[in-house]
């Protein structure tokens, strides 16, 4: 049976001991009644997985020992999704934890000329990918931009690193199947793969045009028209198969 997983934010690689926070330590005392000495193993979402024992189970501030520590490193192709944030917060949500379960490595919330609604929650979104990394045991969690502005986005130190840059819109013009383009790619895998997902009612022709001309290959994702939260997973999907 494997050892209950949970993330810490405090760990130090000088540390010794870690003492959990109330949510975490209320949840092994109360919830999974686990008692001093026992184990867990702790991650801090940056490819650090701690073996630990529990030397004091308060359950607001339970404390644990590190017994072991190994690194693991983030896989070698990354895969960054920019994808409007959506009127109905919940279908974003959704998305983010769908994208960390299949371990996109960025995130970055677009502010394009149709999107509705702008309002952007960090501390619940952290929680969501969080929650979403630990459920599908990684180490290496999500990282998640503060939402910029669509043009600003080809001015990002990311997308000028991106070797292999993708927008999927619905217009009715010339562009590659995603699929195809990933099959190709796996001939000589690029290591940091980027694509841009628009609002509800899709990118305007002029951020199309944009992003072409900044070197983003037009894609589709399919014979269907997929609502945005969809279309990211399945973006995500085509981009994190190893």
């Amino acid at each position: 049976m494997s050892l209950p997983f949970f993330y810490t934010d405090q760990y130090d690689s000088a540390q010794r001991e870690l003492t959990l926070d109330e949510d975490a330590s209320r949840h092994l005392v109360q919830v999974l009644r686990m008692k001093e000495g026992e184990q867990l193993h702790l991650t801090d979402g940056k490819g650090t997985l701690l073996t630990t024992s529990i030397t004091d189970g308060h359950k607001k501030h339970c404390t644990v020992r590190i017994d072991a520590t190994q690194g693991q490193p983030r896989r070698a192709q990354q895969a960054i999704i920019g994808i409007s944030l959506l009127k109905n917060a919940s279908r974003f949500e959704w998305f983010l934890e769908k994208a960390t379960e299949l371990g996109v490595s960025e995130i970055i919330p677009l502010i394009c000329d149709r999107t509705e609604k702008q309002k952007f929650r960090r501390d619940r979104l952290h929680m969501i990918l969080v929650s979403a990394m630990l459920q599908s045991q990684q180490t290496w969690l999500p990282t998640l931009h503060e939402p910029i502005a669509y043009d600003l986005l080809f001015r990002m130190e990311e997308t000028a690193a991106a070797e292999q840059k993708y927008i999927a819109h619905c217009l009715d013009a010339e562009k590659s199947s995603l699929a195809r383009e990933a099959l190709k790619d796996s001939i000589v895998p690029a290591q940091r793969k980027m694509i841009l997902i628009g609002p509800e009612g899709d990118f305007s022709i002029r951020e199309i045009e944009l992003a072409m001309a900044n070197h983003f290959v037009p894609v589709t994702l399919g014979v269907t028209r997929l609502r945005t939260e969809t279309a990211g997973m399945v973006a995500a999907t085509v981009l994190t198969i190893d």
